[in-house]
């Protein structure tokens, strides 16, 4: 018995002097910051950067990434020899379980101190099995059905190595114009912070040493998606009082839900690129909303500080690590300048341990010091990947977020018999159902909607199969923004000929499917339009189809809001798809038969054109507010040609079947501190179909220290009722829901009045009024 223990000694010794030590751990207990298990990895922690030297802590910062998902303009090289010496903390952009397993057993077995390597991966609505992307997700309203979805996309993404994610992007944006707006949720903060919630809790569960749960990283810190001119990369102007009221509510939701690590934004907030800013990222981000988990730029972030103007790379270099980054990804300023700025005392040791504290620790919460290969297990990819039941998963959720704009005389659903023209560049595409930042996806898996139709449809449905047009105008617009290898082949026919085509085709159906949009990576990053109606080729096409006077309904896939403004006035039926993902085409194919009725409800306002951006329902008064919604009054703030109301608000979708919702009711008229008033309504199927409506509640205050919106979504619930069904919705307020940041960005309830709105989207609402009192 003695000589084993003396063995053992002998062993651990061994291990600890070659610096990899092996934990038992229980990270669940860890990221909560106390207790014995904390202290075990501080004390861990503090022992291992007790005996790294500068070079090989500042390794640890930099981030790079490999060369199987291209998602930006540089590209790493020399990536093993870089392991080797200790200069890498870890890659983004490698997949599979052999070629991240390849680059762990360099980092824990041939360098001195064998600290193991972190992988992370755009894994934004799915891995291999692709969900609809995050905005379609967003129109399903239900953040229990977005955090499963984040669960699967955690299961696959970790069975095939990947241990971090960057994902959830909870950017609030009011520009359809910015293509980045098909990654988030909308224009709204309160729904975008429940699904922020939902993603985080997804992804990284209530264990992040668990082999199936991964790093969630909460992008982009901050105020991206208000970008100037809708463009990518651009300027943001804001005030403070804005920031913390309308746009930072999301990023404080997913750190609150424990957010592991935050990416910081390419943007300039308050003239300093977010990158650098210490303010958002120090005083606001750890010190103010109490966030401990490790900071990372996005890609080259440090580098494009330059081109802001900020000093070379070693000077905006020294000023991003000092405002509180972690680990910079790609751009290796880092690694190249940070040993002469700390020579220059341009930045500090302490600063630099920091940083390589809080990367180490994401590594040791995930397991990566007890087991490096925790999340290279081969038959997990074999059995967890794109699975037969993630895939009806999928299936599902796509037939959920499906939006149905319009259905004038009814034509949906379709019947299951007769001949059905599907018409449209995007009929039988498969690349283009999955959407932006799929870089995972196998292309060639997903279901086109003809295949859906005739799956769906059986063998009493004919499809006739017309392309009609292009993609878009000319060869030139049709490539420009695509990324992947997603771009449509171009048909180099004749317009005309196509046309004509596609319309003998349509004479001989009994309905008219066009299926018209954007591809897929229309929107996304660096897919900013200024044009955002449907392509004038496609336009065309739509046209001459209509005048067949065959029943027809528009398809439409999109990444972002549209203007459809003619599509509204002409066509009796749109169902809005957006794109969605790997099953979408039967999801499709469920909804326009009526297998699925379509509950979806738009996130984001559809303006009447582009003059209108940015519309958004939560907009303050003015002093001149307009008093007809829909017609002219001078001088009063209203435009000559247009109303100031988008053509599909906020929380809009219809059914086909019909809801009805009474005016609420309220148990009483005063709110004190730390009482509740309950409203309630009562919601009724008045038509013939099972359905879903989502039942939303507003809160305007009537009178601030500063001006308020005109109204802000409070509550929702999301519920199935049976024709002729009724049920009583309840609602509980409290001061919480009332509360805004003032001037001095105290975080207020003030006395006065209020109005409560409920409805089905944010225009048809009925109201009660209320006051809050205080003692």
């Amino acid at each position: 018995m003695k000589f084993r223990r003396q063995f053992f000694l002998i062993i651990f010794l061994f291990i600890t002097f070659n610096g990899f030590t092996v934990h038992a751990q229980q990270s669940s207990r860890v990221t909560s910051a106390s207790g014995q298990d904390s202290a075990t990895m501080n004390k861990f922690l503090s022992d291992l950067l007790g005996r790294m030297t500068l070079e090989e802590k500042i390794g640890q910062l930099n981030l790079l990434t490999g060369e199987q998902a291209i998602t930006g303009s540089s590209v790493n090289k020399d990536a093993e020899g870089k392991i080797l010496k200790g200069q890498v903390g870890g890659f983004l952009n490698i997949i599979t379980v052999a070629k991240i397993r390849k680059a762990q057993e360099i980092a824990v077995t041939k360098t001195r101190l064998k600290i193991p390597l972190i992988f992370g991966l755009d894994v934004i609505h799915g891995y291999k099995t692709i969900f609809p992307i995050p905005l379609a997700l967003s129109a399903t309203w239900d953040p229990k059905l977005i955090e499963k979805t984040a669960r699967i996309a955690a299961q696959e993404a970790t069975a095939d190595g990947i241990n971090w994610t960057f994902s959830p992007m909870v950017d609030i944006s009011r520009d359809p114009r910015w293509g980045r707006v098909a990654e988030g949720s909308g224009e709204d903060p309160y729904l975008g912070a429940e699904i922020a919630k939902a993603m985080v809790k997804g992804y990284q569960g209530d264990d992040l040493s668990k082999e199936n749960t991964l790093l969630a990283c909460v992008k982009h810190f901050a105020l991206y998606g208000a970008s100037e001119s809708g463009r990518d990369y651009n300027t943001v102007d804001m005030g403070r009082s804005r920031m913390y009221n309308e746009y930072f509510l999301p990023y404080k939701a997913a750190i609150d839900a424990g957010a592991a690590s935050v990416m910081a934004s390419f943007n300039e907030v308050d003239g300093i690129p977010a990158t650098a800013n210490k303010w958002l990222l120090t005083d606001v981000l750890r010190k103010e909303w109490g966030f401990s988990g490790m900071l990372v730029t996005d890609y080259t972030g440090i580098n494009e500080m330059i081109d802001h103007g900020l000093g070379g790379l070693q000077e905006v270099s020294a000023k991003a690590l000092n405002a509180g980054i972690d680990m910079d990804m790609v751009g290796e300023g880092f690694i190249t300048t940070l040993t002469n700025s700390l020579e220059e005392k341009k930045v500090s040791e302490k600063d630099i341990d920091r940083a390589c504290r809080m990367v180490l620790e994401a590594k040791y919460k995930l397991g990566l010091f007890e087991d490096p290969y925790r999340y290279c297990n081969e038959q997990r990819a074999e059995k967890e990947i794109f699975t037969a039941d993630h895939r009806a998963f999928a299936r599902k959720v796509a037939g959920k977020s499906v939006v149905l704009l319009k259905n004038e005389k009814q034509t949906l659903p379709l019947k299951k018999s007769g001949t059905i023209a599907l018409i449209g560049p995007l009929a039988d595409s498969k690349a283009n159902m999955v959407g932006t930042w799929s870089v995972s996806a196998n292309l060639n898996t997903a279901v086109s909607l003809k295949e859906g139709l005739e799956q769906v449809g059986g063998s009493k449905v004919r499809i006739l199969l017309a392309k009609g047009s292009n993609l878009m105008q000319d060869s030139a617009q049709q490539t420009r923004g695509t990324m992947f290898g997603r771009t449509i082949p171009r048909d180099d026919r004749n317009e005309n000929e196509m046309i004509k085509e596609a319309v003998a085709v349509a004479m001989k159906a009994d309905v008219i499917v066009a299926a018209l949009g954007e591809a897929s990576e229309m929107s996304g990053e660096s897919a900013s339009r200024t044009d955002i109606n449907v392509p004038q080729v496609q336009q065309r096409l739509l046209e001459a189809l209509l005048k067949t006077a065959k029943p027809l309904v528009l398809v439409l896939f999109n990444g972002r809001p549209l203007d459809l403004s003619w599509e509204n006035e002409h066509v009796p039926s749109i169902l809005n798809a957006w794109f969605g993902g790997t099953e979408s085409g039967l999801a499709i194919a469920d909804v326009l038969f009526g297998d699925v009725n379509p509950g979806g409800k738009i996130t984001a306002s559809f303006p009447r054109n582009v003059g209108q951006i940015p519309v958004y329902y939560n907009h303050k008064n003015t002093g001149r507010p307009q008093n007809d919604k829909h017609g002219f009054t001078k001088y009063r703030s209203n435009y000559l040609d247009a109303s100031n109301e988008p053509l599909f608000p906020f929380g809009y979708g219809l059914s086909y079947t019909t809801f009805g919702i009474t005016a609420p009711m309220v148990d009483k008229k005063v709110l004190s501190p730390g009482g509740t008033i309950k409203v309630k309504v009562d919601v009724k199927n008045t038509g013939t179909r099972l359905g879903e409506e989502v039942v939303q509640l507003y809160i305007r205050d009537m009178a601030g220290s500063i001006t308020r919106p005109v109204k802000e979504l409070k509550k929702f619930t999301k519920i199935a009722l049976m024709p002729g069904e009724s049920r009583e919705i309840s609602f509980t307020i409290t001061e919480e829901d009332i509360k805004f940041y003032n001037a001095d960005l105290a975080y207020v309830a003030e006395p006065g009045d209020f109005k409560i709105y409920v409805g089905n989207s944010a225009e048809q609402v009925k109201e009660v009024d209320f006051s809050y009192l205080k003692n």
